[in-house]
């Protein structure tokens, strides 16, 4: 294949062919400097080197390798589905090549492409755990093995380098996979599916990208077969835990594995889009309307079940055995993007800047070389500090991990802050949407005519000043989200004060350079109440500031004071800080009777302070501690 793309597939990780709003491509939205600059450099220059290493290490990558020498049958290192991580990885590093374009780094990642393309087989199967003398064989365990899961992850990282301008060697290993898999799983290949949703979305794309309607049709396929309860279950693991209990179009809520629910309806979306199937459509905007009605974390998280990482019921959200898996958060965040550029509704950026923002970016350590997996919301005891050199279990590690035996979420981490720009902004046929703040630079075209904005935050997320700039020489429209917390905020252009309307300012006209728009969103600490049908936080609050969940931890407690012993006064409202809030606590001291119960309602009142409150994804960067986002309050 040809080594460069013509100007025929631009785009981020999504590109509908129809939708309300286009998403811009990496070469039409940058970040260039502030809070997600520094992200995005972090994962630059740490992450996705960390995930390299690792896997390297220990043999995941060596897979390849040994596969392709045809010895994997007697030595593989890693679960069945360890390819897949490889496969972020390649994903994570092309967009970071689209965004820096970065020597070093295009030798290192054509280098590990190549290693994976020597294990392609004749046919174009690819996977190091199935398929060889000596393994099972292909296709032979759809419910656990994985196999059409890794491959949908091979085709996104196959998109990332179309849309970052290339056709080079893993499109076309992705390509020959994508044409075996139509063979065996299409219109006259077998009727089944795969245990974990993500080759819908994946084929989806790729078909998008590749302008290859048989690729779109299979993610069709896919998602229409679900729900008939074909795969097989066991004591634990039920229809539901695979989306296979209910159609997709017949089911209200997501439900289930968080993982596997959030990338079946992100590629129940794309088909929906694709094909104008306004009853799929429909039926998942419901389930994302419930779901973030009565089964969503105030971080964004989803998941509050340890066991089979799944969906509770409405309401079932106990803050200290929140599971809220990362790989949950960024499938949420792929969900909802998917249905803002369909819709344009403002809900939808919503709830992607309040996942990012908390229940995302809580994963990485400030070096990013840990993570969280799961993402709890009261941290009880003090964690302990995993290995350097060690894996860890997956969920039970107590601070951040290096990395883990199921270590899908560091990767997607990296995939995630390398293509994050993309949600931030979108255009149209007359005009120009901003979604997320940051300081960003858009050079794009607005009906074939040059558009170029510079949007400037100074601190945002902890200050909610922000000044965006338009140079046009056509009229056109500009709007700017409002975010659902920001009551009271205030937008203008020169002296003509803009109201807001369905979550959005807009204002339409030529625009001056020498005159932003400008907004300014009120940052004082607010006190967020849970709903009572959610038992196990009655009688607490959790603080927010902007777009941020606030925590108290610990270690800004005196010294010995756990952070169950702190009552909020709700009469004594938090202040602002620089990042986040003070707030005057109340400190109790705990029973003593020996027995957990008692005539009195609380324990008595030792002493009072003043206790900083942080931002949640802060939390645990100075060491083991006890957290908790929901405060009791004085006197419930």
């Amino acid at each position: 294949m040809t080594d460069t793309l013509d100007a025929t597939s631009t785009g981020g990780p999504v590109r509908p062919s129809r939708s309300r709003l286009r998403p811009l491509g990496p070469d039409e939205v940058r970040i260039v400097g502030g809070f997600w600059e520094a992200k995005q450099t972090l994962n630059a220059t740490a992450i996705i080197d960390h995930c390299l290493t690792w896997m390297e290490r220990i043999g995941w990558i060596g897979n390849f390798d040994r596969a392709a020498a045809g010895t994997v049958a007697e030595h593989h290192d890693g679960i069945e589905f360890v390819d897949s991580e490889v496969y972020k990885l390649l994903e994570a590093m092309a967009w970071e090549l689209g965004r820096t374009q970065d020597p070093d780094l295009e030798s290192t990642y054509r280098s590990l492409v190549a290693r994976v393309a020597s294990a392609q087989e004749p046919d174009g199967y690819l996977h190091t755990s199935f398929g060889r003398e000596g393994q099972r064989p292909r296709f032979s365990g759809l419910e656990w093995g994985h196999e059409l899961y890794c491959f949908g992850h091979l085709f996104q990282a196959a998109v990332a380098r179309v849309r970052t301008g290339h056709l080079d060697l893993i499109v076309d290993v992705a390509r020959r996979l994508a044409d075996l898999v139509y063979t065996e799983f299409g219109p006259d290949g077998r009727d089944a599916i795969c245990g974990h949703p993500e080759i819908e979305p994946a084929l989806a794309e790729l078909g998008r990208a590749l302008s290859e309607p048989r690729y779109l049709e299979l993610a069709r396929i896919f998602v229409e077969r679900r729900g008939r309860k074909r795969l097989k279950t066991n004591l634990f693991q039920s229809s539901e835990y695979f989306l296979d209990d209910v159609p997709v179009r017949d089911a209200d809520v997501l439900r289930g594995h968080a993982v596997r629910a959030e990338y079946l309806a992100a590629g129940a979306v794309d088909v929906a889009t694709e094909f104008g199937d306004t009853g799929l459509l429909d039926a998942v905007k419901r389930q994302w309307t419930n779901t973030l009605a009565a089964r969503t974390y105030l971080t964004g998280g989803v998941g509050s079940h340890h066991q089979n990482e799944e969906f509770g019921s409405d309401y079932e959200l106990p803050a200290d055995r929140a599971y809220a898996e990362t790989c949950a958060a960024i499938g949420s965040v792929m969900l909802s993007w998917r249905l803002l550029l369909e819709s344009g509704e403002a809900k939808y950026a919503d709830l992607i800047e309040r996942t990012l923002l908390n229940a995302v970016l809580v994963s990485p350590s400030e070096e990013g070389t840990a993570f969280y997996y799961a993402n709890t919301l009261h941290q009880r005891t003090l964690g302990s500090v995993p290995a350097a050199d060690e894996l860890s279990e997956r969920a039970e590690a107590s601070l951040r991990a290096p990395w883990f035996e199921v270590s899908c979420c560091p990767t997607n981490v990296a995939r995630t802050l390398a293509s994050v720009q993309s949600y931030f902004a979108t255009a149209s046929t007359d005009g120009i949407q901003i979604h997320q703040f940051g300081d960003l630079d858009i050079a794009t075209t607005v009906s074939g005519a040059p558009v170029r904005v510079r949007v400037r935050s100074g601190g945002y997320p902890f200050d909610g000043r922000i000044s965006i700039t338009v140079e046009a020489d056509d009229e056109l429209e500009l709007s700017v989200r409002i975010p659902s917390w920001a009551d009271g905020a205030v937008a203008s252009i020169g002296d003509e004060t803009l109201q807001p309307e369905d979550g959005n300012v807009r204002w339409r006209g030529t625009f001056a350079p020498d005159e932003p728009l400008l907004l300014d969103l009120p940052m004082a600490p607010r006190v967020t109440y849970p709903d009572p049908r959610i038992d196990a936080l009655r009688g607490t609050a959790a603080v927010e500031r902007g777009p941020l969940v606030l925590c108290a931890e610990s270690t800004d407690l005196p010294d010995g004071t756990h952070v169950d012993a702190i009552r909020l006064d709700p009469a004594n409202p938090p202040t602002a800080t620089a990042t986040g809030s003070s707030a005057s606590v109340s400190i109790v001291a705990p029973p003593s009777s020996g027995w957990p119960y008692g005539s009195a309602p609380d324990a008595d009142v030792r002493s009072s302070t003043v206790v900083e409150l942080r931002p949640y994804f802060r939390w645990a960067n100075r060491g083991p501690s006890t957290m908790r986002v929901f405060i009791p309050l004085d006197g419930e």
